[in-house]
């Protein structure tokens, strides 16, 4: 039996002030199921994995911690991992 669904990833080079608002966007799309924040050296500063129907208040804990990692850095790399339906 195979997976109906395929994994696609894309990157996104932003600043730390672009940070929080590019995250809530790609949240907000849907069809995202994991985030990787990194420094500009590459290492992983926070991965946030995300599930079907994680919605308002759920965030809150995750968009906190976006906002304090955009305070102290500088220029970030967001990695996403989204589901795609090939139909």
């Amino acid at each position: 039996m195979t997976d109906s669904t395929e994994s696609k990833e894309n990157e996104f080079k932003v600043s730390g002030s672009d940070l929080l608002e590019k995250v809530k966007e790609l949240i907000h799309q849907g069809n995202i199921r994991h985030i990787i924040i990194r420094n500009e050296s590459g290492k992983t500063l926070i991965e946030i994995p995300l599930t079907i129907g994680i919605l308002g208040v759920a965030l809150i804990p995750v968009y906190a911690a976006v906002a304090a990692i955009a305070a102290l850095a500088v220029k970030c790399t967001i990695e996403v991992k989204t589901t795609e339906d090939p139909n």
